[in-house]
């Protein structure tokens, strides 16, 4: 927990009142937290006011500090803490809000890949397909919600809020891209979400369709596979029958 500095006392030497040295640097760094994640959270800003996120990204700098070095990692359990904030009982799609923001965060710093031609996976061994997994872009992910957010999320990103929005519950399963310095997010049916979502988490092909066939029984998994191509969001291709990938 952030602010526990006894044990370093006897390992501070140089200077006058190196207690207080230390405490300074304390407030700075936890300062710099807070900044550092209220910059992860404009939207969620926007969303509930400066004063309701700001007090609790300090309560969360305290309870929850960096566990990795690289302080743009920092934060993704944040959406979580806030929306179990006192006070955000009332906000149920606040927590899916602030999800959805980290995500398109984090791709809007993805890189795009070379993307492999649907020609290179074509011929390939069809006996082997099921067993293929396939690498999809960085800069996409795939995130289901209760509420429609992304009507939400558009409404802030154009900065062309309503007077009045009202936010309807319901079932949005989105595929989020940050290409090339763009945010998208396109709605997808549950089944396509289901075979897309299975290949970002590494599941081979076969398991990736049968995913989305016990959804819907009429998924065309070539369609959608060749789709993926055509997108160009498949960068690499793995055989394991194969030492290499494609």
């Amino acid at each position: 927990m952030l602010g526990d500095t006894a044990a370093l006392a006897p390992l501070l030497v140089g200077g006058r009142d190196a207690q207080k040295r230390l405490a300074i640097h304390h407030r700075h760094y936890e300062t710099s937290l807070v900044t550092a994640l209220l910059d992860r959270f404009p939207g969620t800003l926007w969303l509930v006011g400066s004063a309701f996120v700001t007090e609790a990204a300090r309560q969360f700098v305290r309870e929850r500090p960096p566990s990795r070095p690289c302080i743009v990692e920092y934060g993704e359990d944040f959406p979580g803490f806030l929306s179990a904030r006192p006070g955000a009982a009332g906000l149920l799609y606040l927590g899916a809000f602030a999800e959805l923001e980290w995500h398109l965060s984090r791709l809007s710093l993805a890189v795009t890949r070379p993307a492999v031609r649907w020609t290179k996976f074509s011929a390939l061994d069809p006996q082997r397909l099921s067993d293929l997994r396939v690498t999809l872009q960085p800069d996409v992910d795939y995130f289901h919600a209760a509420w429609a957010i992304d009507q939400l999320m558009r409404s802030y990103l154009s900065d062309n809020a309503p007077d009045q929005f009202e936010l309807h519950d319901g079932d949005v399963w989105l595929e989020l891209r940050g290409a090339r310095g763009g945010l998208q997010m396109n709605r997808l049916d549950r089944a396509s979400f289901a075979f897309r979502s299975a290949l970002c988490a590494g599941q081979t092909l076969g398991d990736a369709a049968l995913s989305a066939l016990d959804l819907d029984a009429a998924f065309d998994a070539g369609h959608a596979l060749a789709a993926l191509f055509a997108e160009e969001l498949v960068t690499a291709i793995d055989d394991p029958s194969e030492e290499g990938s494609v």
